[in-house]
């Protein structure tokens, strides 16, 4: 299977990760690849999911017809709807601003709004935490052809990340800067 982006790579780390045993809580991911061969592969598996839709993806509320996520009412304990191409799911609207709102899916029908926040804010941590490594630690940057000198690469950029993690900690810095 496939993800939307074309490369496959989603759908292969999720079956490696499987064929390793590996058994998560959920399964959180950008709504990049949320995708309904994405969707579908992971319900497969046995796992529970959690990510963003994308505000055009069309969704039955109470089987009068498909809507638009964005357009569809969603009390604050979330609301459960069939998902065009997939079956039920529960949403929830996560109000930024004004006019922006994160629309959150997940498989698990009986979660409730605190535990999506707290897989919401774990899941951001993790975003953050790669955003470092290869904003500031240079982790894609690995010329190298040998496995291993590209793991070195990997540990060498994850120590770097740590440092800096422990500096900003140290100075209540906000963001990774070296100064």
């Amino acid at each position: 299977m496939r993800n939307h982006r074309g490369d496959g790579s989603f759908a292969e780390m999720l079956q490696t990760a499987k064929e390793r045993g590996f058994a998560p809580r959920y399964v959180c991911f950008d709504s990049w690849y949320s995708s309904l061969d994405n969707l579908k592969l992971i319900r497969t598996l046995g796992w529970r999911w959690l990510t963003c839709l994308e505000v055009d993806r069309q969704v039955n509320p109470d089987g009068s017809g498909n809507e638009r996520v964005d357009m569809i009412q969603i009390p604050e304990e979330g609301r459960i709807v069939h998902l065009k191409g997939y079956g039920m799911i529960r949403v929830f609207r996560e109000v930024l601003d004004f006019d922006l709102a994160k629309h959150w899916a997940t498989n698990d029908l009986e979660m409730t709004s605190s535990q999506q926040e707290e897989l919401g804010r774990e899941a951001w941590a993790i975003e953050t935490y790669h955003r470092g490594l290869k904003q500031h630690c240079g982790v894609e940057g690995c010329q190298a052809r040998k496995a291993d000198a590209q793991k070195n690469h990997i540990l060498l950029s994850i120590r770097a990340f740590l440092r800096l993690e422990v500096r900003r900690l140290e100075t209540g810095r906000v963001g990774l800067t070296a100064s």
